[in-house]
């Protein structure tokens, strides 16, 4: 966009419900693939009060404990009490779990795409990270959130919370951030005076750059209504892929529309979208262009992508049709090569299921974050 403007982004903490859903579910996948790399799983977390629901398509030579691994990902997030009204030892789990059909495995089995769809990268030169502002922020103060609240800090937080950054810009230029919006759950006997203090100086304050805040301007909203103790499973129901925005570009970008957690790398929806991911940054990286959003299409059963489009929103030191050509014919996009190039059959997956799937470290195994394609594309 031209001239100024406001964008804003959210973030959800680990202990929010769909966060706990979306990191069981990868949980049950990373326990697969630990034993099974081949294994094929397509799991979904659904979660309310006293309840963990686990169902889904599993084909596995392996054996998981899903109600001790439900169990486990619930007490490492910390509802670890009966005060909270959901905690990791007095919830119910219940799984129904079924194979996975015959008629998705025969295209999957000679290594057609696992399902129909478009799945789209972005990345933009703004940060280091080569992510927007706004998610990269609003993820940051989400993790601080968990932090200060896990290594006692602030010890009366609860796992529940949520963050929410509006940047101002100039073109495509972050000036500064405008208003931030805190929402943390909390003990009951805790005074919204402490609380709001406490998130200023030990969250908010440490996380963004002083170059883009202004303590006596910038707006901060910390537990707007006043109150958070109800939260978590106990407060809404969580559902595995039910935070897309969050876990990609924070509305930055366009989004195909699949989730990811929960599904084994056959699944184009997951690691097609980390693919174009990798694409775009490295396509940034190779200073090719200053943002740069990519979308792929694939139908299933078939190997190779249906569609691609390269838009570097008029960026680009290559017109975006021949930019396009060139990723197509030195990048294999298939479902295997993908799959390999990433190395995508590990048990990585619970660690991407809270505070974003991109723009994390490679170090971390976010293999999709690695600028190792710059020479390729610059050749």
């Amino acid at each position: 966009m031209k001239g100024e403007f406001l964008f804003t982004s959210e973030s959800v903490t680990e202990g929010h419900p769909d966060k706990i859903a979306d990191q069981i579910s990868d949980a049950v996948l990373d326990a697969v693939l630990k034993d099974d790399p081949f294994g094929r799983v397509a799991c979904e977390t659904f979660l309310t009060t006293g309840l963990a629901l686990v169902g889904g398509e599993i084909t596995t030579t392996t054996y998981v404990d899903i109600p001790r691994l439900v169990r486990q990902v619930i007490k490492d997030i910390g509802y670890t009490s009966a005060a909270f009204g959901f905690d990791y030892e007095t919830c119910a789990v219940i799984t129904t779990i079924d194979q996975q059909s015959a008629d998705i495995a025969m295209g999957v089995d000679r290594a057609g795409a696992g399902d129909q769809g478009m799945m789209i990268g972005f990345a933009s030169d703004e940060t280091d990270e080569l992510m927007p502002l706004p998610i990269h922020l609003a993820h940051k103060l989400a993790r601080q959130l968990a932090r200060v609240r896990k290594d006692g800090t602030l010890p009366y937080l609860r796992p529940d919370g949520k963050t929410q950054v509006s940047v101002r810009y100039n073109g495509d230029v972050p000036i500064c951030v405008e208003t931030v919006v805190v929402s943390s759950q909390h003990e009951p006997d805790v005074t919204h005076a402490r609380i709001s203090e406490d998130i200023r100086e030990h969250v908010i304050f440490k996380v963004i750059p002083e170059k883009y805040l202004d303590r006596n301007k910038t707006k901060i909203h910390i537990n707007p209504t006043g109150r958070f103790v109800l939260g978590g499973p106990h407060a809404d129901t969580g559902l595995t892929g039910r935070k897309i925005i969050v876990d990609t570009y924070g509305g930055f970008a366009l989004h195909g529309g699949g989730a990811f957690s929960g599904k084994d790398p056959t699944k184009v929806d997951r690691s097609a979208a980390y693919a174009a991911r990798h694409l775009a940054r490295n396509v940034i990286a190779a200073g090719l262009a200053k943002k740069c959003s990519i979308q792929v299409a694939y139908a299933i059963g078939i190997a190779e992508p249906v569609s691609m489009m390269v838009d570097t929103y008029g960026t680009g030191k290559l017109p975006d049709v021949e930019l396009t050509n060139l990723v197509m014919q030195r990048i294999d996009m298939t479902p295997a090569g993908i799959i390999e190039r990433l190395d995508l059959r590990r048990p990585i997956y619970r660690n991407t299921a809270a505070y974003g799937h991109f723009g994390r470290s490679a170090e971390e195994g976010f293999s999709w974050e690695k600028n190792d394609l710059v020479d390729v594309l610059t050749k």
